[in-house]
């Protein structure tokens, strides 16, 4: 029998939206709009605990108590992703979920956009849950191996979870006749760590950052006080989803994480302006910079999220949802006389 939250969450999340949108409409940007905005955005905190499972616990705060509360707090400023004159279900649908409209795009175009082919996406979610599926029966001998070896498949597992989500979303969008950007664009290309963090990895999260922190902070106190208050407060939020997986105080070790990445691109840009140079070619680029990434991802990311016997839980609800759609399936296969 599927949990309450499976239809709860949607929908609150859904009202909680749709109230926003009025009061954007009827009341002009600025303190009066965020105060009528605040019940949306307390429900926006509680409801990500209505989540049964570890997974969907940190998918739901991600997309809820991170993004959702920083477009609300956007909208109460009258500053984009969210637009009031957009039509209800673009509106929800930008605003519960980890997705953006296409720039330079009204709504009317984005209905009259031309239809764009689901398959490839979908085939491409297709493999990634293949390796997801295969990742986990791994995960049962990770007694025997190293922890960062195992954390490293952790990462490929994060990855290939969020890289099939995402791109399902964007194409349910587009046959709901909305033009999406992508929010991947093959990071493990990146030629610098700038490149990975502001153009290639997560960029609906980008998109939220760079009005809401980045560029009100370099307006004020110049472009690296920018670059670290924008990962520090990515940082905060990756405690605080921590805390709605693990329900464990936080370590501090996430937001660390980013702050040495913020500094790691403050300094980056200053080499760059220093020696005026384009950067090292992309052939060595790549390698070092997915090599930072990773080494400071096992030292600092996961363990908070995996370690300390978090992955015992996470792997126990994974085996748990397969035997119930392993046993659904039987049973759809029995009432339709396909099998005993």
């Amino acid at each position: 029998m599927p949990h309450h939250s499976v239809f709860t969450v949607p929908l609150a999340t859904a009202l909680a939206m749709l109230y926003a949108r009025h009061v954007a409409t009827v009341v002009r940007p600025g303190l009066s709009r965020l105060l009528l905005l605040a019940p949306a955005l307390a429900l926006l905190l509680v409801l990500p605990l209505a989540a049964p499972l570890y997974s969907t616990r940190g998918t739901a705060a991600f997309f809820l108590a991170w993004l959702g509360e920083f477009k609300l707090l956007l909208l109460a400023a009258g500053n984009g992703p969210l637009d009031p004159a957009l039509r209800p279900v673009p509106f929800v649908f930008t605003a519960a979920l980890p997705v953006k409209l296409l720039r330079h795009q009204s709504p009317d175009d984005t209905a009259a956009a031309a239809p764009v082919k689901v398959v490839p996406p979908l085939l491409s979610s297709g493999i990634k849950v293949a390796v997801m599926v295969a990742l986990l029966q791994v995960f049962h001998g990770k007694d025997r191996m190293h922890p960062y070896a195992v954390f490293a498949l952790y990462g490929v597992y994060m990855y290939c979870f969020l890289d099939s989500l995402l791109p399902c979303l964007a194409a349910l969008g587009r046959a709901l006749g909305m033009g999406l950007e992508p929010q991947f664009n093959r990071p493990y290309l990146s030629a610098s760590l700038q490149d990975f963090w502001g153009r290639r990895w997560n960029l609906m999260a980008s998109a939220v950052l760079r009005p809401a922190v980045y560029a009100p902070v370099r307006a004020r106190l110049g472009a690296a006080a920018g670059v670290l208050a924008t990962f520090l407060v990515s940082g905060l939020m990756h405690e605080l989803i921590a805390c709605y997986i693990t329900f464990r105080r936080p370590t501090g070790r996430l937001a660390a994480f980013f702050l040495l990445h913020g500094a790691a691109v403050c300094a980056e840009r200053w080499c760059a302006r220093r020696w005026r140079s384009a950067g090292a070619p992309r052939v060595v680029a790549t390698p070092l910079v997915v090599a930072f990434v990773l080494g400071t991802a096992l030292w600092l990311f996961f363990p908070p999220l995996f370690g300390d016997g978090m992955d015992d839980r996470f792997i126990a609800e994974f085996d748990a949802l397969m035997a119930s759609l392993v046993g659904a399936g039987g049973r759809v296969l029995r009432l339709a006389g396909i099998a005993r």
